[in-house]
C-alpha cells in the first residue's frame, strides 16, 4: 500500500506531458535527420526524473506554506492530498523529491560530456526552475514563465541537441510551441488556488491581473499556439503535416469558453480538462506531423 501512495505521490497522471515532449523532440530531430535511440531514452528518463522531483518538491512546499491545508483539490490542482491527510512524511517527501533530482544529474553531465557544452545553459535553467519554482520563482510576477521554459521550450531543445548535437532555428519555433503549451497549462491551474495562493505571497497570473484579465492571457496565448503553427508552415519552419495539430481546435474552443467564464466552477473545470488535452494532443500530433513528413 505505501508503494503505490509513493508512486500516486509522482502525480503520475501529469507525467505524461513529459512522455509527449520526448516524443516531439525526438521527432524533430529525427525529420532533421538525427535519431539516437540510446540517447532518445536515456533523455527521457531524466526528463521524467526531473518531472517528478518538480511535481514532488511542489507538494512539500506547498504544504509547508498551508496552501495545500486550504485549497479546494481538483483533478488539475490543488496537490496530492498525501501530505495533509498524513499519509507521508514530509521530510520523506522532500528527500524523494531532491532524489530524482540528483539521479537526473548524472544523465545530463553525460549528455554535456558526450553531446556538447552548448547543452548546459538548458540544464542550467531547468535546474533554477526544477529547484526555484515553488519556494521562490512563484513568489514574483508572472512565473508561469518557469514551467514554459522548464517543463515545455527546454526539454524540446534538449531532447533534439541530445541527438543532433546543435541548436538550429526550426528546433526553436518548435519549442516555442511547447513553452505556450505548458505555460497555458499552468495558468488555467492556478484559478482554483487563488485565494490559497494569496496567503502564500504567490504572485501568479490570476492574483497580479485578476482572473477576468488572466482569462484573457489565456485566450490570446491559446490562439497563438495554432497561429505559430500555420505560421511556421508558412514561413518553411515546420513540415506542412504539422498542421495536423490543427485538430485539437476544438478542444481550444472549449477550453477558451470556459476560461472567460471562470466564476462557474463547473465550466472552469471543463476547461481544465480540454486545456490538458489541448497541450498533450497538440504536441503528440505535432510529432506525427514530423513523422509523416519524413516518410512522405
Amino acid at each position: 500500500m505505501k508503494l503505490k501512495v509513493w508512486f500516486l505521490e509522482t502525480r503520475p497522471q501529469f507525467l505524461l506531458l513529459s512522455v509527449v515532449l520526448a516524443f516531439l523532440g525526438t521527432c524533430v530531430a529525427w525529420y532533421d535527420g538525427a535519431f539516437h535511440l540510446g540517447h532518445a531514452l536515456l533523455a527521457f528518463l531524466g526528463l521524467l526524473l526531473c518531472h517528478i522531483s518538480v511535481n514532488v518538491l511542489n507538494d512539500y512546499y506547498d504544504y509547508r506554506s498551508g496552501i495545500d491545508l486550504k485549497t479546494q483539490r481538483t483533478p488539475f490542482s490543488g496537490g496530492s492530498g498525501f501530505l495533509p491527510a498524513a499519509s507521508l512524511e514530509p521530510n520523506r517527501v522532500f528527500w524523494f523529491g531532491m532524489g530524482c533530482f540528483l539521479l537526473a544529474v548524472p544523465i545530463g553531465i553525460y549528455f554535456v560530456l558526450v553531446t556538447g557544452w552548448a547543452l548546459l545553459p538548458v540544464l542550467i535553467i531547468g535546474t533554477v526552475c526544477i529547484l526555484l519554482y515553488t519556494p521562490f520563482i512563484t513568489k514574483l510576477r508572472w512565473p508561469e514563465w518557469a514551467p514554459g521554459f522548464g517543463l515545455g521550450a527546454l526539454p524540446i531543445l534538449g531532447a533534439y541537441f541530445v541527438q543532433t548535437a546543435e541548436y538550429t532555428i526550426p528546433a526553436l519555433v518548435a519549442s516555442v510551441l511547447s513553452g505556450i503549451l505548458v505555460h497555458n497549462l499552468l495558468l488555467l491551474n492556478e484559478f482554483p488556488d487563488t485565494e490559497a495562493d494569496k496567503e502564500a505571497v504567490r504572485k501568479t497570473l490570476p492574483i497580479t491581473m485578476g482572473k477576468a484579465r488572466a482569462s484573457l492571457v489565456y485566450t490570446v496565448m491559446t490562439a497563438a499556439v495554432y497561429l505559430w503553427i500555420i505560421g511556421s508552415v508558412v514561413a518553411d519552419l515546420m513540415p506542412v503535416f504539422s498542421l495536423i495539430a490543427l485538430l485539437t481546435l476544438p478542444f481550444a474552443i472549449k477550453a477558451i469558453k470556459g476560461a472567460l467564464r471562470h466564476q462557474d466552477p463547473a465550466r472552469l473545470g471543463q476547461a481544465m480538462a480540454n486545456n490538458v488535452l489541448i497541450v498533450l494532443l497538440t504536441q503528440l500530433l505535432l510529432g506525427i506531423g514530423y513523422l509523416l513528413a519524413g516518410v512522405f
